[in-house]
């Protein structure tokens, strides 16, 4: 079956290039680790003796933040760690988070044969560790080939990806072979993959999402001078100033960020002092959310335009667009409420819900949360949430929250429990994968530099 699938990657590769060329072009920053897509990494030396080397592999900078309690495990565990990203925006996170951490950054490689094959030669790892669905079946083989361990780790399996594979499962099923242990994010998600590998090796740990930490939390004084960035409040009266109600829009898509400005231009005729702050999903966009506010009416205020002249938003600004990466949990804990985007029509799939809740903040969301299905439906449950049905009611639903302070309180409190019960998934995750590296240990795979 690998056979197949090579044969068909570069047909298939040659059709998408233009798509992604344009994506390269847009979102930037590819130019970085860009030899690695092609294999070329430095060839690394032997580990020293008893020292494993673990390839993780994490997406953008959500696998990226979730990885980290896992990636400080392994260090402790004095395991060498090879971080490898997908994303332009995960690469630069990966280089300023994690440069101490890890042995070699840098940028996974096309899962064509002969790419996949020199980064193995190259890098030459004992483990493999794959984030939420990165079921690349070349890379799959490399390892299978090697004998190498292969852990599925927040493992995720959406309703559309289950069907097409169980559809053609006759050939899925031998592609996915080398993936030695799944470790589920949900009971769903643990249930669909014993449906499509009966007798796999499938444990539900939880979402690692889970276990970030929502530690230090911002002071009263670091929010007011973070306020003060955003333009919400004077920075000549820091002192005195309290950080004015704010409506977070996080992880917002096309058409969300024009929803919540009109929810905020309705909800601040009744609270004046209301501010809109927008957080969108991709920082590149930033043109067209300013284009939707001076449609709106509003002169748009960008972050990365003040930080290019190196001064804060002027003093009343009541709506902030955050432009940047890797800033959303800060911004999150300036909020009173939170939207979570990627949920409004004709939007289905739905961002994470999780850092809001681990900041008690109360949350609500579109109906379309299919990626986080679970996670959104037990917030609902435990009162935490709440499903915004279409654009038109998000003033609605939100205005009641807004308005009473003990149904804040209340909502807040359940969030902040639902997080503190579901922690723990890189504890139970990392006692997984250490049972699975000693098991392969005692089954004395050969070693991956001894392949080509």
């Amino acid at each position: 079956m690998i056979w197949l699938y090579r044969i068909s990657f570069l047909p298939a590769l040659l059709f998408a290039f233009p798509y992604y060329a344009w994506r390269m072009w847009r979102r930037g920053g590819y130019r970085s680790g860009f030899l690695n897509r092609f294999g070329l990494f430095r060839k690394l030396p032997a580990p020293a003796p008893g020292v494993k080397r673990i390839w993780l592999q994490a997406v953008s900078v959500g696998e990226l933040l979730a990885a980290a309690p896992l990636i400080q495990r392994l260090r402790n565990a004095g395991h060498e760690i090879i971080l490898t990203t997908t994303t332009s925006t995960g690469f630069a996170l990966a280089r300023r988070r994690h440069a101490e951490d890890v042995t070699l950054t840098g940028v996974f490689p096309l899962d064509f044969w002969a790419t996949s094959a020199l980064a193995w030669r190259r890098l030459r790892p004992h483990a493999v560790i794959l984030f939420e669905s990165e079921l690349w079946p070349e890379h799959l083989n490399q390892a299978g080939r090697r004998g190498v361990p292969v852990f599925l780790v927040n493992a995720r399996l959406s309703e559309r990806s289950f069907n097409r594979y169980m559809r053609l499962r006759v050939v899925a099923r031998p592609l996915l072979r080398p993936l030695t242990t799944v470790l589920a994010a949900s009971p769903t998600d643990e249930k669909r993959h014993r449906r499509l590998r009966p007798g796999a090796d499938v444990h539900l740990t939880g979402n690692l999402k889970v276990d970030f930490d929502p530690e230090p939390l911002l002071d009263d004084g670091a929010k007011r001078a973070l306020a003060a960035e955003c333009g919400f409040i004077d920075v000549n009266g820091l002192s005195s100033s309290a950080p004015p109600p704010v409506l977070l829009g996080a992880s917002t898509w096309p058409g969300e960020e024009a929803a919540l400005v009109e929810a905020w231009k309705q909800l601040s005729a009744e609270n004046p002092a209301l501010c809109l702050l927008l957080v969108p999903r991709h920082a590149e966009r930033r043109r067209e959310v300013a284009a939707d506010l001076r449609a709106a009416g509003i002169d748009p205020v960008l972050r990365t335009d003040l930080r290019a002249q190196a001064r804060p938003a002027p003093a009343g600004t009541r709506v902030y667009v955050a432009d940047t990466t890797g800033e959303l949990r800060r911004f999150t804990q300036l909020a009173d409420v939170v939207f979570v985007g990627k949920s409004l029509p004709p939007h289905r799939q739905g961002q994470t819900p999780i850092e809001a809740a681990g900041y008690a903040k109360p949350v609500f969301f579109g109906p379309g949360m299919k990626e986080f299905s679970d996670i959104a439906a037990a917030l609902v449950r435990e009162g935490a949430a709440e499903i915004v049905p279409e654009a038109g009611q998000l003033t609605a639903c939100i205005r009641p929250v807004l308005g009473d302070s003990q149904e804040h309180a209340r909502r807040g409190a359940a969030a902040r429990r639902w997080f503190e019960a579901n922690r723990g998934a890189a504890d139970r995750a990392w006692k997984r994968i250490r049972a699975g590296l000693e098991s392969n240990d005692r089954r004395k795979a050969p070693d991956s530099s001894q392949l080509s």
